[in-house]
């Protein structure tokens, strides 16, 4: 894995926009997953207030590495809150936003999320691939919906699972370890001392490490890279601030 780590939020977000124009200015279609959070929030305002003129916006398509299953202009929803902060300032056609639908029935939508991948993406070892999967990772060690409770869901032999968050019991849509790994590259987008803890013991695979969802993330073509800030990197042995 390949760490990049930078001063603050602000400095992750034009950094991670900076790397995302040069990967995605080498082809045509360029296929995306996208993940919520507070620190895409900052990333994709980022991107679009600084650095969308910078991006040829109708080769790029949006995906969700996971979504909560409330309707699409709910608060909670992950589409939601891209549509506000990045989909409504640039101009991409309508066409290249593919939303998992949280209103719809949560396992019907894992199905058909999941074939909709089959359909739209080009194939990798017999799997549908995206060229980048963005990731974030929660104060528990959780990646995309898959939470400790449930790890086996990252390795379910669909492209996509029905998770249930553990305090809330809220459903969620995910992507699977399968589609996740199978990615050209995979991105972890980590901010803040509260995720400080779980970054030490996911990257510096200390004792109880394979627990966390996130420590699975291992994509078969090695391509894995960590953004962080000075905060979620301080406990690190590889780092010094």
């Amino acid at each position: 894995m390949e760490l990049k780590v930078y001063q603050n939020k602000i400095k992750v977000a034009e950094e991670f926009s900076k790397y995302l124009i040069e990967k995605s200015g080498t082809q045509d279609a360029f296929h995306i997953a996208l993940s919520g959070g507070s620190t895409p929030k900052i990333v994709f305002d980022v991107l679009a207030d600084e650095f969308s003129n910078d991006i040829d916006w109708k080769n790029i398509h949006l995906y969700w590495g996971d979504e909560r299953c409330v309707a699409p202009d709910d608060d909670e929803s992950n589409y939601k809150m891209t549509v506000e902060h990045l989909i409504s300032k640039v101009d991409i056609p309508e066409g290249n936003i593919h939303r998992i639908k949280g209103e719809a029935d949560p396992k019907q939508e894992a199905k058909r999320y999941g074939e909709l991948l089959e359909k739209e993406l080009p194939k990798e070892l017999g799997l549908p691939q995206f060229d980048l999967v963005i990731l974030g990772m929660g104060d528990d060690g959780h990646t995309a919906s898959i939470f400790p409770h449930e790890i086996n869901l990252w390795v379910s032999p669909d492209n996509c699972e029905v998770a249930t968050h553990p305090e809330s019991g809220q459903k969620r849509v995910s992507l699977t370890g399968r589609i996740i790994n199978n990615a050209k590259t995979v991105t972890f987008l980590v901010t803040g001392e509260s995720k400080a803890e779980k970054v030490k013991v996911i990257v510096d695979r200390e004792e109880g490490y394979i627990d966390y969802p996130a420590s699975h993330v291992a994509p078969k073509t090695k391509d894995l890279v960590w953004f962080l800030d000075a905060a979620a990197a301080k406990l690190l042995t590889s780092y010094q601030s």
